[in-house]
């Protein structure tokens, strides 16, 4: 376990490496520059400004500056929001992205395994056949299309919960209802996937053959190895529900992390998306490596050699 850890902690560095190089490539080769916008501002104020933030050096230059900035001063400052240090924006917006983001796992993993488990356990009767037409309704049905009319039924319409907005606990329940709909409806796909692999099996047939109740041959025997492929989707989904959607946090104008990604690439401001796009990718990494390490506790034939 300590080697495997260690080795992929310095994985860890190439491949945090190879995301800010394409990332800073990628903002880079969008048009125009951050101060294009800035009408009023003289060629002389432009030009400190261009300096300051090592905007009017060769790309490789500019590239080593980001670099530095990353490395000691955790992204540098914004050139948006002057005086806004890259850590502290992250900092203030990733709470709320973070709250909505456990809601809506709690909501996706209960609600898709739920369905998923019926859907195996009943295989090919009424109860599967509805689960996964509404799984495939959740999948069919876009959250950019899902949260406005949530917002219009719920919100503006039955005047029940808030449509838009931050803080109170109201606030949390469309905005996650809305974002882990999607997720719910892929987790019961993959768990009755799993499920239905794991009951045709030999030793569930001999748990069953040694007169086991059948819910006790599912909790026991079935649902461990069932649920191995949800949690390779746990992974990727973990980090994407706790980072923020960029879709929800603008429809319910929540002030998240992703919220300031989509300002920062209208506003060509570079150090702060790259330093969201840098959070964004430890974050799944870590997520990543958490998952790796819970495949020992779900199956015991796991070894991390």
């Amino acid at each position: 376990m300590k080697r495997f850890l260690l080795r992929r902690l310095v994985l860890l560095v190439p491949t945090l490496w190879a995301i800010v190089t394409v990332s800073f490539l990628l903002i880079h080769l969008a048009p125009g520059d951050p101060f294009l916008r800035e009408k009023s501002i003289s060629p002389v104020a432009k030009a400190k400004l261009m300096s300051e933030y090592c905007l009017d050096r060769p790309l490789a230059v500019q590239y080593l500056c980001a670099g530095r900035e990353l490395l000691l001063h955790a992204g540098g400052s914004s050139i948006k929001y002057p005086g806004r240090r890259v850590a502290e924006l992250i900092g203030e917006s990733f709470p709320a992205s973070f709250s909505i983001g456990v809601i809506a796992l709690l909501w996706a993993v209960l609600v898709g395994v739920a369905a998923g488990v019926l859907g195996a356990v009943r295989h090919n009767r009424a109860w599967d056949h509805l689960a996964m037409v509404l799984a495939m309704v959740g999948i069919s049905v876009p959250s950019f299309v899902l949260g406005p009319l949530l917002a219009l039924v719920v919100g503006l319409t039955w005047f029940l919960l808030p449509p838009a907005g931050w803080g109170r606990p109201s606030h949390l329940i469309l905005p996650a209802f809305t974002l882990g709909s999607l997720y719910a409806a892929y987790i019961a796909r993959f768990t009755r996937a799993g499920l239905l692999d794991v009951i045709r099996q030999d030793f569930v047939r001999t748990a069953v053959a040694k007169g086991l109740p059948g819910w006790l041959v599912v909790w026991r025997h079935v649902l461990k190895a069932g649920l191995l492929p949800v949690l390779s989707l746990l992974g990727p989904l973990a980090a994407g529900l706790f980072t923020g959607s960029v879709v929800i946090e603008k429809v319910f104008a929540i002030p998240g992390t992703g919220s300031y990604l989509v300002d920062a690439a209208t506003n060509r401001d570079y150090t702060v998306a790259l330093g969201v796009v840098v959070f964004y990718s430890a974050f799944l990494l870590a997520a990543n490596l958490l998952v790796d390490l819970a495949y020992g506790l779900l199956d015991p034939r796991i070894r991390y050699e």
